[in-house]
């Protein structure tokens, strides 16, 4: 049975691990391999985790079936003073796709974003991440297109997409 628990910085280890395991998956076909070594990098050093649970707000949830964790969850209320909750990232290992983890991960944080006042839930994917079938699929739509630049000359080729509530 699976189950949705808040994660601290004891679950960091964790959350990297899921991390490091699906980003090839989702990403090997996109992006180049220097490309998602640096991302990783700079997106789940133990350092930034911190600053983002200890300095932005962001919220870490783990989603799993029984003592397996199979991904997790970031989140943040009050999204640039509004009332909108940000989904900043969502991952599940390759093989627990397709098993429900990531429909609850988006439902837990919606029934957290209501009970906050959000208005709206938002995130950004990648143009070509298949992913968008499934934001799509539970009401999220493309709200525009969003590139941002990074160092070495990577760049994130986005959709901004929202889902109402």
């Amino acid at each position: 049975m699976l189950s949705v628990h808040e994660a601290t910085s004891k679950d960091f280890k964790i959350i990297q691990e899921i991390a490091y395991k699906s980003w090839p998956n989702t990403y090997g076909s996109i992006l180049s391999k220097e490309q998602i070594d640096y991302m990783l990098d700079l997106f789940y050093s133990e350092q930034t985790l911190l600053q983002n649970l200890n300095e932005k707000g962001h919220r870490f949830l783990l989603v799993c079936e029984g003592a397996l964790c199979l991904g997790f969850a970031s989140y943040e209320h009050k999204y640039l003073n509004d009332r909108c909750t940000r989904l900043h990232k969502i991952y599940l290992l390759p093989e627990a796709q397709g098993k429900g983890a990531g429909k609850l991960l988006i439902d837990t944080i919606e029934n957290l974003a209501k009970e906050n006042q959000s208005v709206v839930i938002s995130l950004n994917v990648n143009k070509f991440n298949k992913a968008i079938t499934f934001y799509k699929k539970i009401g999220f739509e493309v709200i525009f297109e969003e590139d941002i630049e990074l160092d070495h000359g990577y760049k994130m080729e986005d959709y901004r997409m929202e889902k109402k509530l």
